[in-house]
């Protein structure tokens, strides 16, 4: 089976992604007394769950069912598809860059009765939402990794709800922060740096 070792391989990556993902949830709900977001307080929130995290549970059962070979392949490039499984080892990595760097802060969703610290520093300095940008790579890699239709269109919807959820979450800051947060969003690209060289603070 061609494709059992990308497969397999994305299916423990995104397994492990979002396992780490729960492990945050609980180690906020024992320091802060809440579950990070998990089930926001906003009603749109929740309802995107319904959608979202179906999408997760097929995102990590896929690549393993493309693996047992019981989901048809689009083509078998073997070197585009591990290319593709080591960029979803980079994201993965850097993902929990940002993770450690949030602390605290780390959310899920949007809580309009709550104020978080406002994070610019570290990968947040170049980008927004790295965060959500590391997660579409993910996504994307694992449909070049397991070419179906299926997660090709997974990775369509998931990538275009981080891309509404960045903006819904850009609204929320900009009126939860003020000037400090118009600042940052003038200087900062929202999922690709727009420079290198940039460094803000605020």
């Amino acid at each position: 089976m061609p494709h059992f070792w990308p497969g397999l391989c994305i299916g423990i990556i995104v397994g492990f992604y979002w396992a780490r993902v729960i492990k945050l949830v609980f180690k906020q709900r024992r320091r802060a007394g809440h579950s990070a977001n998990f089930l926001p307080a906003e009603l749109l929130g929740r309802t995107l769950r319904l959608i979202w995290y179906p999408l997760v549970a097929l995102w990590i059962a896929l690549p393993l069912l493309a693996a047992w070979g019981l989901l048809h392949p689009l083509y078998d490039l073997p070197l585009v598809q591990w290319g593709a499984v080591a960029v979803a080892v980079l994201a993965l990595a850097l993902t929990m860059v940002c993770w450690k760097r949030m602390g605290k802060s780390w959310r899920m969703g949007i809580d309009p009765n709550e104020k978080t610290q406002l994070i610019i520093s570290g990968p947040y300095a170049y980008v927004r939402h790295p965060i959500y940008a590391l997660s579409s790579l993910l996504m994307i890699a694992s449909a070049i990794a397991v070419p179906s239709t299926a997660m090709i269109a997974i990775a369509v919807i998931h990538c275009a709800l981080l891309q509404w959820e960045a903006r819904r979450e850009e609204k929320y800051l900009l009126q939860t922060h003020g000037q400090a947060y118009g600042n940052y969003l003038a200087g900062v690209g929202r999922f690709i740096p727009r420079s290198l060289k940039a460094h803000h603070s605020v």
